[in-house]
């Protein structure tokens, strides 16, 4: 199966697209969550949103959980973030983590 090359804080990883990110990241020894939410967070069920990531590059389409926990403050759909918790990728991509406990405070 082929693997997908995928950059995240100035570093460039290889994951398995039949994997979501999260565990991707996780495995790789990177954090796809801020502060206090490395150890606050619902370990990969989608429902607190603590590991919203701006992406650049095709995954898989959005999951019920995802699309919900999207729509709830403090994350707005329109920001177009995506949790890494939800999503496998399908093509290379470029990850962002944003400021803040839900990653949500996009710079301007």
């Amino acid at each position: 199966m082929k693997k997908f090359k995928v950059q995240f804080q100035n570093k460039i990883i290889e994951v398995d697209p039949s994997k979501n990110l999260r565990d991707e990241l996780l495995q790789a020894g990177l954090s796809p969550y801020n502060g206090s939410s490395e150890y606050l967070n619902c370990r990969g069920f989608g429902s607190c949103g603590t590991c919203a990531l701006e992406v650049k590059g095709k995954l898989s389409p959005k999951t019920r959980m995802e699309k919900w926990r999207l729509n709830f403050p403090p994350h707005k759909a329109d920001y177009g973030l995506r949790l890494a918790c939800q999503v496998k990728a399908q093509s290379d991509l470029s990850l962002k983590k944003h400021k803040g406990f839900w990653g949500s405070q996009l710079e301007k």
